[in-house]
């Protein structure tokens, strides 16, 4: 049995880290939680102390056996070609004594470039061999955290030139960190919530307006207009009447103006709008209606982080009637990959507003940063 220990920052860079050095059939003996070393580890964050076991080492991944490989070659060619040149800069010495008694043949210098020649093309394959393991490993690293094909091959593209995997990482790591938008400016006035049915709407207006009624001392009002989904209305109403909130439900556009008009007192009116097919545009068209009448200073997207790739251009096209400002996203805390982000937030080239971590209300919901985001789709953390 192989047992090792790993010092971590977090759970998910310990499975990483444990998956790839002692395979999938490692298992975890035991974690604790550990001080950084030093003074300064009083005021830093815990290290995670992770002991793991398997039965018998998994054998080393083909493309780490080919890079040792390679590695060991560039190696032994560096040591052959100091040697030739040692033994060029022998032989110019013997040229120079002997030239003044006797002409020397230049057969052998044509055959010494000759030679290092051939060792500078055959350095050359190795190192180009070289950069597509590091590329093949890069490729893996992408679609294990559920990066879509076309968005890899763009990538691979703009950072094809860069030979180290780690030098990959880090330039991906910058086209993610520009790509990446958060809207950091607190909710006003009128704000809509649209987006397709089960991505959780109801539940994140419901958080939102815990936060703002509860902790911020705001006075909120509730519009639902969702009243085909069933009990959509009574979990809306349970949850205002715990906080306190009033709530006006809307069948008819001059319902929701008749609503807007009640709850004007209200810092902030949140409204929930039907799911709707997003290959519907006559579904769409009828809630932009609504939308309209609500004269929202603010309309969001909410979307899954569980929706299939396949899937989310066909969402975004969808809502492009709505005119969305910014995106939701729920149930970070249902998937353990994250290249659908890159998607949206690559597709809809709109900021990320709140994202969603679990059930609790009002708990599970916050604005994240850039880091947060950054270091879920490149698996460096679990959720925010």
């Amino acid at each position: 049995m192989v047992i090792k220990k790993y010092i971590v920052s977090s759970m998910n860079e310990a499975m990483t880290r444990i998956r790839y050095e002692l395979g999938k059939d490692a298992v975890i003996l035991s974690q604790r939680k550990i001080k950084r070393p030093g003074f300064k580890g009083f005021f830093s964050p815990k290290l995670i102390e992770v002991t793991a076991a398997v039965e018998k080492m998994a054998e080393p991944k083909n493309e780490v056996k080919k890079a040792n490989e390679f590695e060991s070659s560039i190696d032994s060619i560096k040591k052959l070609m100091e040697q030739e040149l040692k033994n060029k800069s022998v032989k110019m010495d013997v040229k120079a004594d002997t030239q003044k008694e006797t002409a020397v043949s230049t057969s052998s210098d044509n055959e010494l470039k000759k030679e290092m020649g051939e060792i500078k093309d055959l350095l050359s394959k190795v190192l180009e061999k070289e950069e597509i393991i590091e590329e093949d490993k890069f490729i893996s690293f992408l679609k294990d955290r559920d990066i879509e094909e076309v968005f890899i091959k763009d990538i691979i593209r703009d950072i094809k030139a860069t030979p180290a995997f780690e030098e990959k990482k880090e330039i991906l790591r910058n086209y993610l960190n520009n790509l990446i938008k958060i809207d950091t400016n607190n909710l006003t006035g009128t704000v809509v919530f649209a987006g397709p049915t089960g991505v959780g709407k109801t539940t994140t207006i419901a958080k939102i307006a815990g936060k703002l009624a509860l902790v911020e001392k705001k006075k909120v009002g509730l519009i639902t207009i969702d009243t085909y989904r069933i009990g959509a209305v009574e979990q809306l109403k349970t949850y205002a009447e715990i906080m306190g909130i009033a709530l006006e439900v809307v069948i008819t556009l001059k319902e929701m103006e008749e609503a807007i008009e009640k709850l004007k007192y209200c810092d902030i009116i949140l409204v929930d709008t039907t799911g709707r097919s997003s290959k519907n545009t006559m579904q769409i068209s009828e809630l932009r209606a609504f939308v309209e009448k609500a004269s929202p200073d603010s309309i969001y997207l909410v979307m899954s982080s569980i929706i299939k790739n396949k899937d989310i251009d066909i969402i975004l096209e969808g809502y492009k009637l709505l005119n969305y400002d910014g995106i939701i996203i729920t149930k970070l805390d249902e998937t353990s990959v994250y290249g659908g982000l890159v998607k949206i937030i690559k597709e809809s080239n709109k900021p990320i507003v709140y994202v969603t971590t679990g059930q609790s209300v009002p708990e599970d919901i916050k604005k994240p940063t850039k880091r947060e985001l950054l270091e879920l789709i490149l698996g460096e953390d679990s959720v925010c």
